[in-house]
């Protein structure tokens, strides 16, 4: 459990480093990005779907934008992944660089089997959080008690698996989290809880990947290499 705590406080000491400050950045900007997106197409929805102007069309409006706030918070975890993935590498070497220097250079899994990995989750966490959205809409307790589980899975298993792969096979790296999988949920599902934080979730998917980077080093059969 200490390792978790470790691997979740020690990024938010590299925040200001500038290796690390641009993966950051890039990391929320193309969050906001994604989550603008996704309100303005349930707010177009909905729109559309009213037809017409006047009163009708100014409540769809308004419908629109709190569908696209629970949309966009209710999608956010495949779009945290698709992001991460984007950034992965970047932010990964900026944590090596500080705190595990004597590591060398990274020879994993190729880029297209990293790519063909991260896309894949993605997708297939996106179709779950669809398939779940009905749930939520009737049942919201039991949605949100089912997104966060899912979330912490997706989120556990995608950035963990993913940081790995740069220095091992896709194979290799599922074996690895499997045998540290109580660690990998337990940070997956801290993250998943920020994740349904407004604006602290801009942070999740580079601070969600340097987190699993020390994760990845300080199990207890010391630094991967």
């Amino acid at each position: 459990m200490s390792a978790v705590i470790a691997s979740l406080v020690m990024p938010f000491d590299q925040v200001f480093d500038r290796g690390f400050r641009g993966p950051l950045l890039k990391g929320v900007l193309g969050a906001v990005l994604a989550l603008g997106v996704l309100i303005a197409l349930a707010d177009w929805a909905v729109v559309s779907l009213a037809g017409g102007t006047g009163w009708l069309a100014a409540a769809a409006g308004v419908l629109g934008g709190v569908a696209g706030l629970f949309a966009a918070f209710w999608l956010f975890v495949p779009f945290a992944l698709a992001i991460a993935g984007l950034f992965l590498d970047e932010t990964a070497a900026a944590v090596e660089a500080r705190h595990y220097p004597g590591l060398p250079a990274p020879r994993g899994a190729s880029l297209a089997a990293q790519g063909v990995f991260n896309i894949t989750l993605a997708l297939k966490v996106l179709g779950l959080n669809l398939v779940l959205l009905p749930v939520a809409l009737l049942l919201p307790l039991v949605g949100g008690v089912l997104l966060w589980f899912l979330a912490a899975i997706s989120l556990g298993h995608g950035l963990f698996e993913g940081v790995a792969q740069r220095r091992m096979s896709v194979a290799e790296a599922r074996v690895l989290r499997k045998r540290r999988e109580f660690s990998v949920f337990t940070l997956g599902a801290i993250l998943a809880a920020m994740a349904l934080v407004p604006f602290v979730n801009l942070l999740v998917p580079v601070l969600g990947t340097a987190a699993m980077t020390h994760l990845l080093h300080r199990g207890a059969d010391g630094p991967v290499r």
